[in-house]
């Protein structure tokens, strides 16, 4: 008998480990996508709903960030959208330097940018500002915007 609530005991400890550890292990990748989907949302002037409801709609499918709260992503995104509405140039060096994180991990980076691209396209029209901030993202992480479509 108490061997068999050890067992249990330790089967939740170590599901309770691993979560934690995959959410330390992927805490650059949140604030980069996060930030990188503010810099999109913002780049026409408007943050629309529906940029927002597709971010969190990644982020809870995504099996890697899907261990995090919709609190803390709300919070991260408010964060770095109150930088761009206190200063647009300010919140955008700002953003890019948290994308800038991603530049030595390559498929992190490729899969942010995808869903940056997802964000701008939100709306049903990813717009020449948008796509412009995706370039800047891509520029910024050293990759070619070209195999994006952003031509």
């Amino acid at each position: 008998m108490a061997l068999e609530w050890l067992k249990q005991r330790f089967n939740e400890v170590s599901t309770g480990l691993k979560a934690e550890v995959t959410k330390i292990r992927n805490k650059s990748f949140l604030e980069a996508t996060v930030a990188g989907c503010v810099i999109v949302a913002h780049a026409d002037g408007i943050v629309k709903p529906s940029e927002k409801q597709k971010m969190m709609g990644f982020l809870r499918n995504s099996e890697v960030l899907s261990v995090y709260s919709t609190e803390e992503v709300i919070a991260l995104f408010d964060k770095y959208a109150k930088q761009f509405e206190f200063d647009y140039q300010i919140g955008q060096a700002s953003a890019l330097q948290v994308v800038a994180k991603l530049k030595s991990k390559p498929d992190e980076a490729r899969l942010m940018v995808r869903v940056c691209c997802a964000i701008g396209a939100a709306d049903g029209n990813f717009d020449d500002n948008e796509k412009l901030a995706v370039r800047n993202i891509c520029a910024e992480l050293g990759l070619n915007p070209k195999d994006f479509d952003l031509t």
